[in-house]
């Protein structure tokens, strides 16, 4: 993949009809400055986890914890507090490794494309609200399940399973509502033609639509984005303002008298993202209105579980094997929370990349079923211009090598979506 960025340097001939060379241009250099960027930090993320490994790092911490906890009045015979020192201490070590490495993407490579509109101020703001928020839902949980694997039987890992369906579930109903909202600023998308075009075409499919909702996107990045959420009669849609060619503040002008504050955003967002048309968000819309009307969401949670309740049984089967946490540095003791992480992640991290690779795939061929599901409600051609669009202001880049898409893209490449729709927008 990063030979065809690095020698595709001419717009392909059938490419000429959308790509425009400079867009061409940009599109190829952000994406091979993306490539890089993946190897090395992805590279570093091996030689990381090995020397832990090797060095012995997670019975160390391990250890670290039992000393923290203890000093806080609770013996070994408090495994679950010792648990959760142990997390915290995890979660902050990697945040602290991969600080240096979102700080040079956010502030070098998509500041470098025009895309990042954050101050490093709000960054750090931002990591650290992230942080806090993690552990607030993360430590909570983890104490619940381990208490209910302590206490479970032969049968805990049903209840474990139950639990964590429960969570998953929650989560996903109060994301949108409570927790994304601390991040970012949610607005009812006012009264008007678009906002009466999107019930209209929600009740011709019978989406239980109850709100629609902008989200500025645009204080984080210039990247753009739609999505539908909750359960049940109660379904909201979010669009993203950079999404919205009338409401993206990339796309308007700072007023007469603006501060250097608003000057400088100007100089960052002086390539404006044009955004789509009205017509082109429901297209948008429609295709991914296509995706609840399909059962594609209730198709990925029911694989999701039944690949949840495979692993705990799995571990229920692999929990009392004292020779898996021996490899791992665990002679004398074999702790509940270090079991699930040597489980989950390591032992089953072949399996999980051949599931990954089968979700890839069953993906892009929900997304086909989206789109023609957009053409059957007549959007068409408006969903072609909206992904030639979305694909120019996200700087995508059309070309790929097949066995690298195959592999890695959840979305089918752009001239293979625009070739399905080709034939209907022409009709």
């Amino acid at each position: 993949q990063r030979r065809v960025y690095r020698t595709t340097t001419h717009v392909p001939c059938e490419l000429g009809q959308i790509m425009d060379s400079e867009t061409f241009e940009k599109s190829r250099l952000y994406q091979l400055d993306k490539s890089t960027f993946s190897f090395w930090s992805g590279l570093y993320s091996e030689v990381e986890g090995t020397m832990i490994l090797l060095c012995g790092g997670i019975p160390f911490l391990w250890n670290l914890s039992g000393q923290i906890s203890g000093h806080a009045g609770f013996g070994p015979e408090y495994e679950i507090v010792q648990s959760l020192v142990f997390l915290l201490l995890a979660t902050l070590f990697s945040a602290v490794t991969g600080l240096p490495w979102s700080l040079y993407n956010t502030f070098v490579i998509e500041e470098k494309h025009g895309f990042n509109q954050q101050t490093l101020g709000f960054f750090f703001k931002d990591a650290i609200k992230k942080f806090i928020v993690t552990q607030c839902i993360l430590l909570p949980v983890t104490s619940l399940l381990l208490y209910i694997i302590k206490i479970g039987g032969d049968y805990f890992f049903i209840y474990a399973w139950l639990f964590t369906l429960v969570v998953s579930l929650v989560l996903v109903t109060i994301y949108a509502d409570y927790i994304a909202p601390l991040f970012d600023k949610f607005i009812p998308l006012p009264e008007g033609e678009l906002k009466q075009e999107i019930e209209t075409m929600a009740k011709s499919i019978d989406f239980p639509l109850t709100k629609v909702y902008v989200v500025e996107g645009s204080k984080r990045s210039s990247h753009s984005n739609a999505y539908f959420y909750g359960f049940f009669k109660n379904k909201r849609i979010v669009l993203f303002d950079t999404l919205l060619e009338d409401y993206s503040a990339l796309n308007k002008e700072p007023a007469e008298g603006a501060s250097s504050e608003n000057e400088e955003t100007k100089s960052k967002t002086k390539n404006k993202k044009q955004g789509c048309k009205n017509e082109e968000v429901l297209a948008v819309l429609g295709h991914e209105l296509g995706h609840w009307k399909l059962g594609h969401t209730i198709k990925n949670i029911i694989i999701s579980q039944m690949n949840s309740f495979l692993c705990f049984f799995l571990f229920a089967v692999l929990i009392g094997r004292k020779e898996l946490f021996a490899a791992f540095g665990f002679y004398e003791t074999q702790p509940t929370l270090i079991g699930l992480m040597i489980i989950f992640q390591f032992i089953f991290s072949p399996y999980n990349e051949v599931l990954s690779f089968c979700l890839t795939v069953l993906s892009r061929r929900f997304e086909f079923q989206a789109d023609a599901f957009a053409k059957e409600l007549g959007k068409a051609k408006d969903l072609y211009s909206a992904l030639i669009k979305l694909n120019k202001d996200n700087l995508g880049f059309p070309v790929s090598d097949w066995i690298f898409s195959m592999w890695h893209y959840s979305h089918p490449p752009l001239l293979e979506r625009l070739q399905a729709l080709k034939d209907a927008k022409q009709e």
